[in-house]
């Protein structure tokens, strides 16, 4: 075969093609050189660009301010280009394909000469592809969780970049709870996610609330999965200047310019397992002497030495329990270090001796830099000298010439505490200068490494090291800006690479020098620059902060991230660093800083400068004395942080103080009260020792002037000590005990003691089988004690001391098995269980009623049913149980059926609300969506969707109870999908099924976590398996409850009446409210104007500030049609009585009117009884409205009181609210409504005030609860059976201790129905709101003669046919926002979900183009989401000021 020729085309193609080669070569070349830095030895894998979520976008620019404005250089990067309105959202970013294989087979890069972290075990404990997938092209790592193989920190979301000095690496997160990074002012603990990039270099700088770098290097985090409370940690070991950027995907990038990336991640599973794993990596805390737990002071610039033992004095004078006293770098000769003023501070070698005398210790300071100049009169400085002589600083890059700065004495060298000749020359000096001035632990402060200068005396070089490609977003973006070039050379690198690492080193040379001077004996470091693996040695505090309000709470996010880091001994500075702190200020810092584990007050003005008889000085002393008496507790926590890892301080995330102490400090300005979150689980006032009624739920708590929040956790076993002023008195006293039992009635605790001051650990009790007392708190008899060591602190039975105290002494077994007998003697099974909230005692599988007759037809079953007698009656015998009982079963329509229980023999009260049924039932069972089973042994009733065979109801389960207060019956449940019940507070839309219980009650009751408030509402929609959907509504209204359980099941609770349930089978959710709504009634068509906006609030001072509203809104522009007038417009809150500050209201309103506008006014139900000349009470009590006593008991009024106040009385609002109460309200008296009269009666009041006085369009009524400010009524004495105000079985309802008359009436008060039947309150109760909304309805459209509109606080199913409802008296704060539904929108950025349809945005018309799935959606303060289903056509109309003067658009 011959050579083949080529074409002439042929060869010029090739030619192209080389040429094409080359060039492409070319390229690729000047890409991988590009800045930042050289790419050495780095292959790179691919180069595309693709559509990218923006929230999972990797910042491909490493300068913004030049790259946003440049698209053709981050193209040419290989990168996407996409400008964005987000803020913060990178414009230039890595498409998803792009990566880098990286080796480097000839430079050794600097690694972290950690003296703990040692290298991995080649042992480990599992497959590391248990945990660990690697993708290859482009590479990625992906780290998950073993057991459900969730993505805990997935890096192939992003590329990794690895130049000479720049790294970059980017990783996936689970969940945006993420804790930690640092140091920093962090102005949440939670970390905000939307783009917030936090450096990381250690900088001297004041902690000021901005996103600075600050004197600690912490690239540590800690992140909760989901709800389940599942966390693991991410630490990057790695010293270089760095910043971390959390961004919204979830999703973190850490960007460094040196070193290389040395990643550990700990799976934990709670957050303090951990910490407890971080810290075994990097060292578990030290364990500080006992007496550092106690409080101190310190101040800078004291001035003189006689001012330091004036500020002893004076607080010694007024009893401060006070441990340590400080001397700033002022004791120093001209702020040399090793030195001190000879004449200003002539006495410092006594000044320890002068403290130990009284049991106090003495601290000092010591910075790192040291002064080149001689000292006072020209005498050598011979630390200097003598660190010249072993050259032991810091050099320029040329390695040999002192590096030169500026701190507080002037010209400076400073230490390289990374070479031992230099660890050798500060144990010396140390020594020598100890020696000198004795003292009993030490302070260094300054070790960022701080100069006042930029880099040197000479300024730095122009090279790489301090000008790099790449600068993190520093504080003032220079590296050598207040520290060291560099270039500067340490024994362990360039500073460059060790900066961050100076404070660190510092502090292993101290540690050396304590343990030097010290010896057997614990003494105490506190440290200002800090790196992971310090709390090991030494302390830490926050720094140079200021007296302000924003630094007190700060403060608490910093002492919670610095538990993360490892370093628990930690604290502020009390009353601030920097300005004179306001007497307020201070007192609310003293009181929270008392429980600082480091409590130091550094602020100009010490606590006895405020005066002796100061509130400050003496709420000081009350919490500083609790500190005290709680050391013992304190100390064994920082012996469980050093054996264990466990944390000190707490978020409730971990737990709280330890486990078992929680702290609800005021941090706001001249405010009393506060908001604050209750955990779930028994807590106890410490102060009081009252066990809380509320919890899992935020309260408002009042803190006066001397108050802190402060709570045991049930529980816990606390050991204590009887305070003195030192620990060192304190320590010699006897010791006792606080238990707080849980709600099994346990408590356990551990103590670790020993003599306070030597290395090592002497004894650790376990406090889990101790003696228990409850009702005070008691001092123990001391300990036995030997010389030198400690014998177990408790006898074998603790005896109180004598005195006032006398507690009742039990154990704990005995306390359990009383329990358990209770609990058998009911005939139940005792079962105890470690699972939180699950039942210890329960039924057996028989118990309850069983089939003694049953009939059938077409229209339903009657059934007969008798007690299991073989079981004992229920253990309350205040309620007898009822025997034999009628069930009842209707069925009413194709998807209605009733099912009735009741006892045939006795007249008990049935709801006298009217449904909606048919005449005739529903007889053709192929109609009915439901058919419908009987059990026997134990009775049940099964209803059972016909269609797909799902029982939606079955009773069939023991425990049905049926006596006279108490009646019970539970059924299980289709699927977890469970939605209603009310009136209460509800987290999430859909139920948590874990053992909850719900209480229901009309109560005058702010809305509350598991609060019962104003409406009752027994109804709840279920989601079967098969996504139909039914309703069950019981229709009782006696005082209840209902209980969830993970089954699952629900269990209802009542405390009188009967059963009667009606059941609605949909199928889908919307027609469930559609077919309840027709059993209870369709809801009222409001009129059209009630549709606009409206405008109310309590506390109008006079018609002038109506006036003046409505004008400024008008001027503005705003559309509103509604405006409502509180009870501030009556004469002492006297309904249908005008105020005189209110005389010219009805012109405002007949003006306001004229012009389109719509007026309501409010009206409560009670009545003042104590008018001279009061005609809608005469008229009242001429026509006999008002609520009595039954006659046998009373004839008279059942009188309480709310808001109307006694005539001729000013009111002194400065005294407390029940004294207020007691001495200005009047009798007031509480219409029955369910009679004709009361309803003629009221109409006709109303009549008069619209015809007389002013002219309105709606009703606005409240407090119909009805509401009380007595309980009871007027002296509190409630006539009649008191089991009708505590019955045997109370609901788990809002102070339920103090009875069902709590805030409002008597329950055996007498009410009337319209047929002439006397019920007693306690059946009817939640029905008041109802019984008064029908007769306002009818009342307004009798008098006004138009449609209008009611609104109503106290409702019950059907309330919706005359009025709607409001949620209450919420308060100003975000978390009402959100439980307002749509309060999602105050965060940056929500997650919503777009069901399977087209949708489009309101406010741009366009298709959103997703449907099916979760999206993120921005929450711009401009508007909220808003979108429309495609396929709809909605009406609309040109909008205006008002409804009135709307026209309709074509």
């Amino acid at each position: 075969m011959g050579l083949k020729r080529w074409s002439r085309l042929e060869l010029i193609l090739i030619g192209l093609f080389l040429l094409m080669t080359v060039a492409a070569i070319t390229m690729i070349i000047v890409f991988v050189t590009e800045e930042p830095g050289v790419i050495k030895d780095v292959l790179l894998i691919a180069l595309s660009g693709e559509s990218y979520d923006t929230n999972a976008n990797t910042d491909c620019d490493d300068d913004s301010s030049v790259f946003q404005s440049e698209q053709m250089k981050c193209e040419q990067r290989g990168c996407c280009w996409s400008p964005l309105d987000e803020r913060n959202v990178p414009w230039c970013f890595f498409s998803t394909n792009q990566g880098y294989t990286i080796f480097d087979a000839k430079n050794r890069r600097f690694e972290v000469p950690h003296v703990h972290i040692r290298t991995v075990s080649s042992n480990p404990s599992s497959p590391i592809t248990n945990t660990l997938d690697i993708a290859h092209n482009p590479f990625g790592l992906t780290v998950r969780r073993k057991e459900n193989r969730r993505a805990l920190f997935d890096t192939t979301i992003g590329p990794l970049v690895f130049a000479d000095q720049y790294l970059q690496l980017s990783a996936k997160l689970p969940s945006h709870n993420i804790f930690g990074l640092g140091e920093h002012v962090h102005t949440r603990y939670r970390h905000d996610t939307n783009w917030r990039t936090w450096p990381i270099f250690t900088r001297d700088t004041q902690p000021n609330g901005r996103a600075n770098n600050l004197y600690g290097h912490h690239p540590f985090f800690l992140c909760l999965e989901d709800e389940s409370g599942k966390s693991f940690g991410v630490f990057l070991l790695n010293s270089n200047a760095m910043e971390v950027t959390l961004q919204p995907a979830p999703a973190v990038t850490y960007r460094t310019i040196g070193g290389i990336f040395d990643f550990y991640i700990f799976f934990g599973d709670t957050p303090e397992q951990v910490v407890q794993e971080y810290l075994e990596l990097i060292g578990r805390p030290v364990i500080p002497p006992y007496w550092s737990m106690g409080f101190q002071l310190s101040r800078w610039n004291y001035g003189n030495l006689s001012e330091v033992k004036r500020v002893v004095e004076r607080n010694r004078a007024v009893g401060l329990p006070y441990d340590i006293q400080y001397t700033d770098i002022d004791y120093m000769e001209h702020m040399k270090d090793f030195t001190y003023d000879p004449v200003r501070f002539k006495e410092l070698p006594e000044f320890a001796e002068y403290l130990h005398e009284k049991g106090q210790k003495y601290i000092l300071i010591l910075d790192p830099a040291i002064a080149t100049s001689r000292r006072v009169g020209g005498a050598p400085y011979e630390s200097y000298d003598r660190g010249m002589e072993k050259n032991v600083w810091v050099t320029k890059s040329d390695g040999r010439t002192p590096i030169v700065g500026r701190v507080w004495p002037g010209e400076t060298v400073f230490p390289d505490f990374t070479s031992e000749t230099c660890i050798d020359w500060w144990v010396d000096e140390y020594e020598r200068f100890y020696r000198e001035i004795k003292h009993d632990a030490l302070w260094i402060d300054m070790n960022e490494v701080s100069n006042f200068l930029k880099g040197s005396t000479t300024g730095c070089e122009d090279n790489k090291l301090n000008y790099p490609p790449y600068t993190p977003k520093i504080l003032n973006e220079l590296l050598y800006s207040m520290t060291l070039c560099m270039d500067a050379k340490q024994e362990w690198g360039d500073n460059y690479d060790v900066h961050s690492l100076y404070g660190y080193s510092m502090v292993l040379a101290t540690e050396k020098a304590l343990q030097h001077v010290f010896g057997p004996n614990r003494t105490m470091m506190l440290t200002r620059s800090s790196f992971p693996g310090v709390g090991k040695y030494s302390g830490h505090w926050l720094g140079d902060n200021t007296a302000t309000w924003n630094d007190i709470k700060w403060a608490i996010h910093g002492m919670l991230e610095f538990g993360l880091f490892g370093i628990p001994y930690i604290g502020a500075d009390i009353c601030g660093f920097f300005g004179d702190s306001s007497e307020e200020l201070c007192r609310r810092w003293m009181q929270v800083g008392a429980f600082y584990p480091f409590s130091r007050n550094h602020n100009p003005q010490d606590p006895a400068a405020f005066g002796a008889d100061s509130v400050l000085v003496k709420t000081s002393k009350h919490y500083l004395r609790i500190r005290y008496t709680l050391l013992p507790y304190l100390y064994t926590l920082f012996y469980k942080a050093h054996t264990t890892g466990e944390t000190v301080v707490r978020p409730v995330l971990h737990d709280v103080y330890g486990s078992h102490l929680k702290r609800c400090p005021c941090f706001v300005q001249g405010v009393d009260t506060i908001r604050v979150y209750i955990p779930d689980a028994v807590w106890y006032d410490y102060e009081t020792m009252e066990r809380l009624t509320d919890r899992r739920k935020h309260v408002d708590m009042y803190l006066p002037a001397d108050k802190l929040g402060l709570h045991i956790r049930g529980g816990a076993v606390l050991p204590t000590q009887r305070p003195e002023v030192t620990t060192t008195h304190s320590r010699s006293n006897p010791m006792g005990l606080v238990i707080a039992l849980d709600d099994n009635n346990q408590a356990a605790g551990e103590l670790f003691w020993d003599d306070g001051d030597s290395r090592g650990i002497t004894i650790s009790v376990s406090l889990n089988k101790v003696w228990l007392y409850f009702r005070h708190r008691c001092v123990l008899k001391p300990f036995l004690r030997r010389k030198g060591k400690f014998n177990s602190p408790f006898p074998t039975r603790p005896r109180a001391t004598k005195g006032k105290c006398k507690p009742q002494v039990r154990q704990l077994s005995i306390k359990i098995s009383n329990n358990e007998a209770k609990c058998k003697s009911r005939g139940c099974i005792w079962k105890p269980s470690s699972t939180e909230r699950v039942p210890w005692c329960f039924y057996p599988k028989d118990y309850g009623y069983v089939v003694t007759a049953a009939t059938e037809t077409d229209s339903g079953i009657m059934v007969d049913i008798t007690r299991n007698v073989k079981h004992r009656i229920s253990a309350r015998p205040d309620s007898p149980d009822i025997n034999n009982l009628r069930v009842e079963i209707r069925y009413h329509t194709s998807d209605l059926l009733q099912f009735k229980i009741w006892d045939p023999t006795s007249d008990r009260f049935e709801v006298p609300v009217p449904l909606s049924t048919p005449d005739a039932p529903e007889t053709d069972e192929n109609k009915r969506l439901y058919k419908v089973l009987i059990s026997n042994k134990p009775f049940g009733i099964q209803v059972i969707r016909r269609s797909t065979g799902t029982k939606i109801w079955d009773s069939s389960v023991p425990g049905f109870t049926f006596s006279d207060m108490f009646i019970q019956v539970s059924t299980r449940l289709p699927s977890k999908f469970i939605y209603g019940f009310g009136e209460t507070e509800h987290p999430t839309f859909k139920h948590d099924l874990n053992y909850h219980t719900w209480g229901m009650f009309s109560k005058d009751q702010p809305p509350g976590y598991k609060m019962n408030c104003y409406g009752v509402h027994p109804f709840y929609m279920g989601l079967e398996d098969t996504a139909d959907a039914h309703g069950v509504l019981l229709l009782n209204s006696n005082a209840m409850d209902v209980t969830f359980q993970p089954t699952p099941a629900l269990t209802f609770r009542t405390v009188g009446g009967i059963l009667d349930f009606y059941m609605v089978l949909g199928p889908t959710p919307e027609m469930v409210v559609q077919e309840y709504t027709a059993l209870i009634g369709r809801p009222v068509l409001p009129a059209y104007w009630s549709l606009g906006f409206q405008l109310c609030r309590y506390g109008y001072a006079n018609d002038s500030e109506i006036k003046s509203l409505y004008k400024d809104m008008r001027a503005a522009g705003i559309p509103y049609d509604v405006q409502y007038a509180d009870i501030d417009y009556m004469e002492r809150q006297l309904d249908f009585v005008l105020d005189s500050e209110f005389a010219g209201l009805p012109a405002v309103v007949d003006s306001m009117r004229n012009e389109g506008m719509r007026f309501i006014f409010i009206l409560d139900p009670a009545i003042s009884g104590n008018e001279t000349r009061y005609p809608a009470f005469e008229r009242g009590q001429a026509a006999d409205v008002f609520i009595k006593w039954p006659k046998h008991l009373k004839d008279d009024i059942v009188w309480g009181k709310v808001w109307p106040d006694l005539p001729n009385v000013d009111v002194d609002e400065n005294l407390d609210w029940d004294t207020q109460v007691e001495i200005y309200r009047a009798y007031t008296a509480f219409p029955n409504f369910f009679r004709t009269q009361t309803a003629t009666w009221w109409q006709k009041e109303i009549q008069d005030f619209y015809n007389n006085i002013m002219k309105f369009d709606g009703l606005w009524i409240d407090m119909n609860e009805p509401a009380s400010f007595v309980h009871g009524t007027v002296g509190g004495k409630c006539l009649g059976d008191p089991l009708l105000e505590n019955p045997p079985y109370m609901p788990p309802l809002e102070s339920k201790h103090l009875g069902l008359n709590h805030k409002t009436l008597c329950m055996n008060s007498e009410q009337i129905l319209n047929n002439g039947r006397k019920v007693r309150h306690y059946d009817v109760h939640n029905l008041y709101g109802w019984s008064h909304t029908k007769p306002s309805f009818d009342a307004l459209l009798s008098v006004t003669g138009k449609r209008g509109v009611v609104v109503t606080r106290s409702t019950y199913p059907s309330s919706g046919k005359w009025a709607g409802h409001w949620l209450g008296d919420n308060f100003s704060r975000w978390d009402q926002l959100v439980k307002s539904i749509i309060g999602i929108c105050r965060f940056r950025e929500v997650e919503g979900y777009l069901p399977n349809a087209r949708w489009y945005d309101y406010h741009t018309a366009k298709d959103v183009g997703v449907r099916g799935e979760m999206i993120s959606l921005p929450t711009p303060l401009s508007h909220i989401n808003l979108h429309v289903r495609g396929g709809y056509i909605l009406p609309q109309q040109k909008p205006e000021n008002t409804t009135k003067r709307c026209i309709i658009c074509i």
